[in-house]
């Protein structure tokens, strides 16, 4: 089955309100209160993978004023989200929902497990109100309810949840698309951005929209680490001087920072990730003032990251040890700069093996602020790599993971993420869960 753009772009690119591994736990409890109705809630039990349990510990919850926590994103979703929002399925949170949940976690009603046989997106609700137990499960896509059921009978739920009938397929849709990725050229794949047409720019140009939003508030209010307006602040005094890299640091981190601090601003995402899609947008949209070039180019070269960041994804997993922000947006990210630069297949090529040979071993270790430095190296490293490129400067098939042709450099990733990190996820996780409970 061939594939199209505008299936990468429904599958893979979508807007997202907060750290999507929260608010697909919020959503999981939400679809489950549709279920229930006005009965009140008694018990919350969440049983979530080993890579959600990472995501979702630390991270700020959008609408909380920086609240955070497994159990209080669950219990957030039961008492004020909207299912059919999905990924958006905050965004009408009022703060008396948040204050019914906060006592609720409080008095102790929400237990949440680790299910480490499950890797990846993987998220089981069971919501208990009076004598009847609401079920659902969440997997492969953070928003991919495969299950719904009220005590212990499956029910259909595409109108439940505003679906618009790939609700439980939605998937395996995905599963397909990789596959098809996993099986094109570089080259295929760059061919695919002449396929986008007025409808697709004008989709991408709103996640640019939401995307620049959300850094335009990070650069003024400086929320989270403040990362975004600390560079600003040293560009203003001289510390630094202005260039690609420089900008495309300065915007991806300040968006980085809004996000990861709770501002109630959705973030475009890419393969499933807020934060990949700031990677994947940002640093190309930061470089379009040094240079001429139409805004038709720019927002081709977005949809080429996004492209080569959902082929990365493809042999990554959605969820992994490795941060997919430095390597698979990443990679999405300088293969885009290169385009615009006016690089052709080769320098691309070059450009994506020296962004692979740098970011290859930053790891995962769980959503929250400090992922707002991550993206700061990820967004120059993207520039750097590609100008690098550009002028002749490539690493040799000779180092590392490296290999001669691109396509199995960023599948060697894959390997690195699915087979080498396995023991590093464990023992990362076990280091934030002895720091949480010490």
């Amino acid at each position: 089955m061939d594939f199209t753009v505008k299936d990468i772009l429904h599958l893979e690119v979508a807007p997202a309100l907060g750290c999507t591994e929260p608010v697909a736990i919020a959503l999981g409890s939400a679809a489950c209160r549709v279920l229930a109705k006005e009965k009140p809630v008694s018990r919350l039990e969440v049983w979530v993978s080993s890579n959600i349990y990472k995501n979702g510990l630390a991270v700020s919850i959008p609408g909380t004023q920086g609240l955070s926590g497994i159990d209080l994103s669950a219990a957030i979703g039961a008492f004020g989200g909207d299912p059919q929002r999905r990924l958006e399925v905050l965004d009408g949170l009022e703060p008396e929902a948040v204050e019914q949940a906060v006592q609720f976690v409080k008095a102790g009603h929400t237990k949440i497990h680790i299910q480490e046989e499950k890797t990846g997106v993987y998220i089981k609700t069971v919501l208990t109100a009076g004598e009847d137990r609401y079920e659902s499960v969440i997997e492969t896509l953070h928003d991919n309810i495969t299950y719904l059921s009220v005590n212990g009978q499956a029910v259909e739920h595409d109108d439940l949840l505003g679906n618009t009938g790939d609700g439980g397929s939605k998937g395996e849709q995905l599963g397909k698309l990789e596959e098809w990725l996993k099986n094109l050229s570089l080259a295929e794949l760059l061919d695919l951005v002449d396929d986008f047409d007025e409808e697709d720019l004008e989709f991408i140009q709103t996640g640019v929209t939401y995307n620049t939003r959300l850094a335009e508030y990070g650069l003024k209010h400086g929320v989270g680490l403040g990362i975004g307006k600390a560079m600003q602040r040293l560009l203003r005094q001289k510390l630094l001087s202005n260039d690609m890299v420089l900008a495309a640091r300065t915007l991806t981190s300040a968006a980085a920072d809004a996000r990861m601090s709770g501002v109630k601003m959705p973030a475009m995402s890419s393969a499933g990730s807020g934060n990949h899609g700031l990677t994947a947008i940002l640093p190309i949209w930061a470089i379009r003032e040094f240079i001429d070039v139409a805004n038709e180019e720019v927002l081709r070269a977005i949809g080429f990251s996004h492209i080569i960041t959902g082929y990365v994804k493809a042999f990554t997993g959605r969820l992994s040890a490795v941060c997919g922000c430095s390597v698979a947006a990443g990679a999405g990210a300088t293969a885009g700069v290169t385009y615009l630069l006016g690089g052709d297949l080769n320098h691309i090529s070059g450009a994506i093996k020296n962004l692979t040979t740098d970011l290859a071993g930053v790891i995962c270790d769980g959503a929250k602020s400090g992922c707002a430095l991550k993206l700061v190296t990820a967004a120059g490293t993207a520039v750097q790599a590609s100008l690098f490129s550009l002028q002749g400067v490539v690493v040799e098939a000779t180092d590392g993971i490296i290999s001669h042709s691109p396509e199995q450099t960023m599948q060697n990733i894959g390997i690195l993420s699915t087979q080498g990190m396995i023991d590093t996820d464990r023992t990362i996780l076990k280091i934030m869960l002895d720091k949480q409970f010490s």
